[in-house]
């Protein structure tokens, strides 16, 4: 039935995709499609306007106008749909090697000595830096909570363009930590927001470091580990650092949940 109510609408020339709104509707109404926030369906919409203030554009709004009626019913009944389609997100035993599960163990101090030189111009030996990684995979899709190397870890949540903007994200970043990585503005905020809730129940991490870059689209990381945090009722410390697209880091602050 459509009634003159209260909704939200969207600015798709101020959107920037960021996907900060998408965890704050409770109702699961808005997601991030074709680079854009969109509202699903009027119906979803309560109107009470909870994912303004996480907007740092100003896309969103709370209008008046004619729109099908708040449905609490089909509200459940999407929220329902939402949570099941998170599940085959945690992978299962496959042949794929890009799921297998790998630990590597730590670099000693013979295989460093032994590890390859080039020559600088001057001809003073340089040698080549030895990778932080400590397992496989990486990917937020691809990491299940119960990976043994997230067990009693200190995580780090990188976003995708950090590590290319960011000359020594190996030492000064991936040493001694469990990495998973992904992209707050192209992958589906709400599985990342329940994976990252299941980690925190089930793995005893230790801490996290949110590692980001000053782009708008990026800090839609916070308030996905920000919400995770809340949903698991964890206090876990956490650290968040951004990068310039120079590969400058610009700060580093604690996460305020």
């Amino acid at each position: 039935m459509k009634i003159n109510r209260e909704i939200i609408e969207i600015d798709q020339e101020l959107c920037n995709g960021c996907g900060q709104c998408v965890p704050d509707c409770a109702e699961g109404a808005l997601q991030i499609i074709d680079g854009k926030a969109k509202l699903i369906a009027e119906k979803y919409c309560d109107g009470l306007g909870a994912c303004l203030k996480g907007c740092p554009t100003g896309a969103l709004k709370v209008v008046v106008r004619v729109a099908d009626d708040f449905d609490e019913a089909a509200v459940e009944e999407l929220l329902k749909q939402q949570k099941a389609a998170e599940k085959p997100l945690t992978p299962a035993p496959s042949g794929c090697p890009s799921m297998k599960l790998q630990s590597f163990g730590a670099v000693t101090p013979c295989q460093a000595a032994n590890k390859p030189i080039s020559l600088t111009g001057a001809g003073s030996p340089l040698q080549e830096a030895t990778s932080a990684l400590a397992h496989w995979p990486v990917k937020i899709r691809l990491v299940p909570p119960t990976a043994p190397f997230l067990k009693n870890a200190d995580l780090l949540i990188a976003a995708d363009c950090m590590p290319q903007a960011y000359a020594n994200f190996h030492r000064d970043f991936l040493a001694g930590r469990a990495l998973m990585s992904g992209c707050p503005k192209f992958d589906e905020v709400e599985s990342y927001i329940a994976k990252f809730t299941e980690v925190f129940n089930t793995a005893d991490i230790k801490s996290v470091t949110v590692a980001i870059m000053e782009v708008p689209c990026c800090a839609g990381m916070k308030k996905i580990v920000g919400e995770a945090l809340k949903r698991s009722g964890k206090n876990i410390k956490t650290e968040v650092a951004v990068v310039s697209t120079r590969g400058e880091i610009i700060r580093r602050e604690p996460l305020v949940v």
